[in-house]
């Protein structure tokens, strides 16, 4: 059981990747200041602790980089401070992690996962369209020099587009840089829902398995599908019926929906991907976005 918890407004992002299911980066820059007041968010973490049972995970993301957020280092202390039963998570495209900053405010974090689809050039620049000043050398470097200093649980995310960042070459460097990082665990990833760009697809589990034993760790894992995230204690019937519901009416973007039902954008993803999965909708793009509508079957 996860509380989100959103540092930056949609969608602020040092990387435009073209799989992100929150639509493209509006905002792209590796600038850190306050994007959402952090005495806020600290308000409302407080409201929270006094109405609700303590979750499992407090966890930083959201629809952009959360450390982006100047204050990110304040909040996980403050959450340290009141509830230091409750474990924190930061899931991050790790591209800030080159800052020792950066590095020194995630350490008393419990979980972090950094993202990183590729270690070789071309790939990097077409699936993740980075902000222009950032190094991939550099990028590489300082996932590892956090996982040197951090004592906490560090699982790497990569997630792979066919025929964009799923070569050899890519494949063979991702390795090296594994090896020098030295996740406590790589979890590996395809396409789950339309991304931000057209004209791309998951890969089978069968690719999915070849990467795996290219890439090497025992450590590695394929992640969770749509349908295994219904058996997660945090599922809601609830939340599936109102999203449902509301499409049945009439088509929706996921931005209509977070608006309409007053849930956040991420959350509005996860119900979205199993509602596909059960054939209750399908999605169409348009110009205004990605809208779904109820499947006819």
């Amino acid at each position: 059981m996860s509380l989100g918890v959103d540092l930056v407004t949609h969608k602020i992002c040092s990387l435009n990747c073209i799989y992100c299911e929150c639509g493209a980066t509006t905002d792209l820059t590796i600038k850190r200041k306050e994007y959402v007041p952090v005495n806020d968010v600290k308000k409302e973490l407080e409201n929270y602790f006094i109405n609700n049972p303590d979750p499992d995970y407090i966890t930083f993301s959201g629809s952009g980089e959360p450390c982006l957020n100047s204050g990110i280092g304040g909040v996980i202390d403050f959450i340290k401070e009141k509830k230091p039963g409750v474990s924190i998570a930061v899931l991050t495209n790790g591209t800030l992690l080159n800052q020792e900053k950066v590095r020194k405010e995630l350490l008393k974090a419990d979980l972090v996962m950094p993202s990183l689809d590729a270690a070789e050039e071309m790939s990097f620049k077409k699936i993740n369209r980075p902000f222009h000043e950032i190094n991939l050398k550099d990028y590489i470097q300082g996932i590892a020099d956090f996982k040197k200093e951090y004592q906490g649980r560090l699982a790497l995310e990569i997630l792979i587009i066919p025929k964009i960042n799923d070569n050899m070459k890519n494949l063979l460097l991702l390795k090296k840089a594994i090896e020098s990082i030295k996740p406590d665990q790589v979890q590996l990833n395809t396409l789950d829902r339309p991304g931000a760009v057209s004209d791309i697809k998951a890969c089978s589990m069968e690719e999915m398995e070849k990467i795996k034993n290219i890439l090497g760790p025992e450590n590695i894992e394929i992640i969770a599908s749509a349908p295994e995230r219904k058996n997660v204690k945090s599922y809601r019937k609830d939340i599936e019926s109102a999203i449902y519901e509301t499409i049945y009416r009439r088509p929706c973007t996921c931005e209509d929906l977070s608006k309409i039902l007053g849930i956040h954008i991420t959350e509005i993803n996860k119900y979205l991907a199993a509602l596909e999965d059960d054939d209750k909708i399908e999605s169409v793009r348009e110009k205004r976005g990605i809208f779904y509508q109820r499947k006819n079957l």
